[in-house]
């Protein structure tokens, strides 16, 4: 088990601030996340036998972060720290320039699917994503709950490596993990089998995990929450909504409704909120993933009129 100082460089700015506070060297293993699907698992696994830190604070956009000095300590002290490759540029860039520890890019344990082709080049084509470029893999794996219990797998054999005398609480855990979210998949399957409706409209192209259980995703816009469709876009999105007498349209919890809410108030229809889970509000803060998850699935059961 690691003890780590902070790195003398990372303090300097913090002299006259409170850097000892940082640099405390406590006991115990410290994992970082970078976002809450992964502070999700981090701490599922776990348990009382390590810390966990996210880096992306309640509320904020995990695309937009910018690491504070605050955050780079947190990844400079971290035995582990656990992000998704080319999701967050500035905590790749920490990662690679400050991380002392072990470091887990989840992009190594899942398998990341293809975007939609047609949305994926409309919306290259018609709209600018600078900063949130992510090729041509959806990277919202997590909502897919089978992906995400192999990164609880992943953890589990990260900390046991860190810390072996607990290694069996750590792969225990993580099997009761997988049992949650095995049955979460289930769940989704079942419910999701007979519905009167397949296609969901929402904001962004944040959803494509979720084809699984046979939906179809139409989004507003494109891979960037804050990209503007074009009339022609609403003007499609109006018809197929017409033709498949769609009666809900989706915005999301870290996302404007300056979209879908005129759109869904033009055709008289009604909105509700589709969690993307890729972070906590203050609203949703005592929530968590398994939570969230049966609340979107209750939304679209609701919204497709399944039974």
């Amino acid at each position: 088990m690691r003890r780590r100082l902070l790195l003398p460089l990372v303090c300097l700015p913090l002299v006259l601030t409170g850097c000892s506070a940082l640099a405390d060297d406590t006991q115990g293993v410290q994992v970082a996340t970078a976002f809450y699907p992964l502070q999700y698992v981090a701490e599922r696994v776990a348990g009382e036998h390590a810390s966990v830190e996210n880096l992306t604070q309640v509320g904020k956009e995990p695309h937009d972060l910018e690491l504070t000095i605050q955050e780079t300590a947190l990844i400079a002290q971290a035995d582990l720290v656990v992000h998704q490759g080319g999701f967050q540029p500035s905590v790749d860039d920490g990662v690679a320039q400050n991380a002392t520890g072990e470091v887990l890019d989840v992009t190594d344990v899942v398998e990341l699917v293809p975007f939609d082709d047609g949305h994926h080049e409309a919306h290259e084509d018609e709209h600018g994503h600078e900063g949130h470029d992510h090729g041509d893999l959806d990277p919202h794996f997590w909502l897919d709950p089978l992906r995400l219990a192999d990164v609880g797998d992943a953890v589990a054999d990260e900390l046991a490596g860190i810390d072996p005398e607990h290694a069996d609480d750590y792969r225990s855990r993580a099997r009761e993990l997988r049992a949650d979210l095995e049955a979460l998949d289930r769940e989704y399957a079942e419910a999701l089998a007979s519905c009167a409706r397949d296609t969901i409209v929402v904001s962004h192209d944040a959803f494509g995990y979720l084809g699984k259980y046979g939906l179809h995703l139409e989004p507003v816009a494109g891979l960037s929450p804050e990209a503007e469709p074009t009339v022609a876009d609403l003007a499609e999105l109006q018809e197929l909504i017409e033709e498949e007498g769609i009666t809900t349209v989706f915005s999301e919890t870290l996302a404007s409704p300056r979209f879908t809410g005129p759109l869904a108030e033009d055709l008289g229809i009604t909105t509700a909120v589709l969690d993307p889970l890729e972070g906590l509000t203050s609203e949703s803060a005592d929530d968590d993933y398994l939570s969230i998850m049966r609340d979107n699935l209750a939304a679209l059961e609701e919204a497709n009129e399944c039974r």
